[in-house]
């Protein structure tokens, strides 16, 4: 198996590192616009090779597709990072033109690829891989609600004081401070409603704080962040590799699912190596479906912006 990672900044060397070490794959390639950032990281990665008993062969590259011929799966990082105050949407105009340029040149040497998409604003350069490649729906996977997923548990375990990997709990709608929706009502704890556990007080504050998550992090350290959201891309690469149909929350192309057509949102998925294969209906109640639809109408009018590009 081939795996290729565009962008080796924070988030796609830490996504590339995690693959690595995990042996995910037989060759890893990874790709940057910057000259020497992918080289110098690839023989940092491959200098731990010993020292973390992995044999993954992992090379460098400066913007040389034909290195990333054949590969199986496509992880794009690549893009402005957001800045402290900067919102998603203002990011749209410069990361277009990135992401739609590096799936072009991808495509031509990896047709049969599958793609990740982290870039950001996600959801709207997901549904733009989407239009702009043809490929089957299944083919085109965004991140973001697998990692707003686990930053969910995260907030969960503070307040439960539990192990996260016990909990059981998903994100759905947008990758954005304003557009995401915790299912704090179906959230269970081995099994159990964790809201058995939390005031309403409580379950408010988790909500809020799992909405904001990306935005703390950008406020504290000065720029996106990476460890999360790099294992998250990772995650997703080893359900694809591994076959292991895990279900995740995922940015996908939605007709009629939960409501919505021509769209590319977050919803349960599950992850196999056809990339996507199945939207899981998790049955949203009123209030919730009023949510998601908001949601829905409020990365539509990200999406417009596409068309003035």
């Amino acid at each position: 198996m081939k795996v290729t990672v565009v962008g080796a900044g924070a988030v796609g060397a830490t996504c590339a590192d995690n693959i690595a070490r995990k042996e995910l794959c037989q060759e890893l390639v990874l790709l940057d616009i910057k000259e020497g950032i992918a080289e110098g990281k690839a023989q940092d990665m491959m200098q731990t090779a010993t020292l973390l008993g992995f044999d993954t062969k992992i090379t460098g590259s400066t913007n040389d597709y034909a290195k990333t011929a054949g590969s199986d799966v496509v992880v794009i990082t690549s893009g402005l990072p957001r800045k402290p105050g900067m919102t998603r949407e203002e990011l749209i105009g410069v990361n277009a033109g990135i992401v739609k340029g590096v799936c072009e040149n991808i495509l031509k040497h990896s047709p049969h690829a599958i793609i990740i998409v982290i870039s950001n604003p996600m959801d709207t350069m997901t549904y733009l891989a989407l239009q702009s490649t043809g490929l089957p729906k299944h083919r085109i996977i965004g991140m973001g609600g697998t990692l707003d997923s686990s930053r969910f548990k995260y907030q969960l375990s503070q307040h439960l004081g539990c192990s996260p990997s016990d909990l059981n709990a998903v994100v759905v709608g947008g990758h954005g401070d304003t557009t995401m929706i915790p299912l704090i009502r179906l959230a269970t704890w081995n099994s159990t409603p964790v809201t058995n556990f939390l005031s309403a007080e409580q379950q408010e504050k988790i909500v809020k704080d799992t909405m904001v998550g990306g935005a703390t992090l950008t406020a504290l350290i000065g720029t996106s962040a990476w460890y999360a959201p790099g294992a998250a891309g990772a995650a997703l690469v080893e359900s694809i590799l591994r076959d292991e149909k895990k279900l995740f929350t995922c940015c996908v192309a939605l007709d009629g699912e939960y409501g919505q057509k021509d769209i590319c949102l977050g919803v349960p998925v599950t992850i196999g190596k056809n990339g996507w294969e199945k939207i899981v209906d998790f049955k949203l109640n009123e209030a919730e479906q009023a949510a998601f639809n908001k949601s829905a109408d409020a990365v539509r009018s990200m999406n417009d912006v596409l068309k003035t590009l």
